[in-house]
């Protein structure tokens, strides 16, 4: 079902549509009130009478409470996730929410499978994050109880309202539907983001990897909007489809109108490109990752791996499978290009990880090289798609789909890895890998889950990182396989098959880092100041079970997963 909706005049509908992201404003809305709550009065002139005001003054204990703004979050997140699965249960609901009306209506916003795919994987990775986090920050409470109900959540308060706003630019990217909305939304989810990498700001690391993220994030941003801004003069609007009532051409068919491709558009799409392509650590534009990832806290360095580098791949969807989508017996005038950097990015990150000690750092690597991977994918997109062949078009949506579906199950097996090393790190810094030695006599649970995120990274069967590699190689090799005109198998393969290899090739050198760590826990004798057993932290213990039983269940029986990735990729 399809509902054009004008925001903000047709209330009912417009919640229906954006009942996540309201939530989370709310959400926001409350973490700045809630925990602010106190025996505050005021005066009425000329008068002794004294009015309670609640805002301000010394805190309720209630209000005052440490876990407070973590519940608050989840809360809020837990109902998001809950309006966002909804919205399409049954045969699903498709909004086109626009910014004015009859000749005036600009497409601003489409809400359909593909967006509240991904505002899934980012609220269930948010929602994790959110509840590690509360062993991560504990706040006791001290002597002087009305000190420490002034002061004593204020940092967890800060901290769950930056996720919120992450959430909420997370959610706008899914939907945008125009350029400059998108960038807008990538704005502020990174500059929330950016922040919470320094907010481990107890360590010189944490300040060092928070300076370097965004001084590198600003200037692709700047480099983005320079791009849109060429974009923009090119087409006089950065609406992605036309209305056929205001007559405005949209960026997807003005691209495909072009005899030939011109300078001025190529070169909007190039600088847009660089904007994406920090946000997905593609090579050479990786370098703040490993800094960014070991210096902040290992949840935040899982939300970096995850989430963040989602969107940097939506905004590559969009402009790459959308604007420049190539024409019918031809190949992508960025083919070539993203074929040599996802061959460098997948080749580099793999070789670099291998020559990594930290754990954190061989994690950043690992990341660069899984973004190398879906590159691979995209360029497979490249080589053709073909208006009314269906052998083309039923592949090119197969690589969306694997490239949806790898996003959505880094969440179980990246972020858990993530979340195991928060819990090691309750026991002080992990610069090494010899602070996961012996991990198996300390805690064998939680080392038997460290080596089964790693197998599901390395794409070992039978667990979800193996479905994930399967589905994207083989979405390449059909692809490879397939010619645009005749839509037979071709008797030579098309130079795409070879990066098919090379994922596979790159797979199998990750096998020796991702071995070693189980090396490390498992025969190692821990250090001298590492031999006691890990803390409880049951909240970190929780997160990291449940992402051990995506990874497992996932692997096991990803039907259900698979297709509703296909029915997203189709809409996108």
């Amino acid at each position: 079902m399809v509902t054009e909706v004008q925001l903000f005049t047709e209330g009912g509908q417009t919640w229906e549509a954006l009942a996540p992201e309201i939530t989370l404003l709310l959400g926001v809305v409350m973490m700045l009130i809630i925990p602010n709550l106190g025996d505050a009065k005021w005066r009425i002139p000329m008068t002794q009478i004294r009015l309670p005001v609640l805002f301000g003054g010394k805190r309720f204990r209630a209000t005052s409470d440490p876990q407070l703004p973590a519940m608050l979050a989840v809360a809020t997140l837990l109902t998001a996730l809950w309006q966002a699965v909804m919205s399409q249960s049954g045969e699903g609901q498709t909004w086109y929410l626009t910014s004015g009306s009859g000749a005036e209506a600009n497409l601003m916003l489409r809400v359909d499978a593909f967006s509240r795919l991904m505002e899934s994987v980012f609220y269930i990775a948010l929602l994790l994050i959110s509840v590690a986090m509360i062993d991560r920050m504990p706040a006791k409470r001290g002597k002087s109880l009305q000190m420490k109900q002034m002061i004593n959540n204020r940092r967890q308060a800060d901290f769950y309202i930056l996720l919120l706003m992450s959430a909420i630019g997370m959610s706008i990217v899914t939907m945008a539907m125009d350029l400059f909305m998108f960038f807008v939304g990538l704005e502020i989810a990174s500059l929330a983001i950016f922040v919470l990498v320094a907010f481990q700001k107890e360590t010189p690391e944490g300040a060092e990897g928070g300076a370097k993220y965004f001084i590198v994030g600003a200037i692709s941003s700047a480099v983005g909007l320079y791009g849109l801004s060429l974009l923009y003069i090119w087409n006089g609007n950065l609406q992605l489809l036309s209305n056929s009532v205001t007559g405005q051409i949209g960026l997807v068919e003005a691209w495909g109108a072009m005899d030939g491709v011109g300078a001025l558009p190529l070169l909007g799409l190039c600088f847009v490109l660089v904007g994406f392509a920090f946000k997905v650590s593609a090579v050479p534009f990786h370098f703040a990752a490993p800094d960014a990832y070991s210096g902040a806290s290992a949840p935040i360095g899982g939300l970096l791996a995850t989430v963040s580098k989602a969107m940097g791949f939506i905004g590559l969807i969009r402009v790459l499978a959308m604007i420049a989508s190539p024409e019918a017996e031809s190949s992508a005038v960025w083919m070539m290009g993203l074929g040599i950097i996802s061959l460098v990015t997948m080749t580099w990150g793999n070789l670099a990880a291998l020559g990594s000690d930290n754990p954190k750092r061989m994690l950043a690597y690992s990341s660069v090289a899984h973004a190398g991977y879906m590159l691979a994918g995209l360029t497979a997109y490249g080589a053709w798609i073909g208006e009314g062949n269906e052998a083309t078009t039923g592949a090119g949506e197969w690589i969306l789909a694997a490239i949806l579906f790898h996003l959505a199950v880094l969440v179980a097996f990246k972020l858990g890895a993530f979340l195991v090393l928060a819990l090691v790190e309750l026991d002080g810094p992990i610069t090494s890998s010899k602070d996961l030695a012996g991990l198996a006599k300390r805690d064998p649970i939680i080392a038997t889950a460290m080596f089964i995120f790693m197998l599901s990274l390395a794409g070992v069967p039978p667990l979800a990182g193996f479905m994930s590699k399967f589905l994207l190689i083989g979405g390449i090799v059909k692809m490879s396989l397939v010619d645009a005109a005749s839509g037979v198998a071709m008797s030579d393969l098309h130079w795409t098959f070879w990066l098919a290899l090379a994922v596979f090739l790159n797979s199998a050198i990750s096998i020796f880092y991702y071995l070693r760590i189980g090396v490390v826990m498992f025969f190692d004798a821990p250090p001298n100041d590492r031999r006691k057993p890990l803390a409880h932290a049951w909240y970190i213990r929780f997160t990291i079970w449940a992402c051990l039983t995506g990874t497992l269940l996932i692997g096991l029986n990803a039907d259900f997963l698979i297709e509703y990735c296909q029915t997203a990729a189709a809409t996108i």
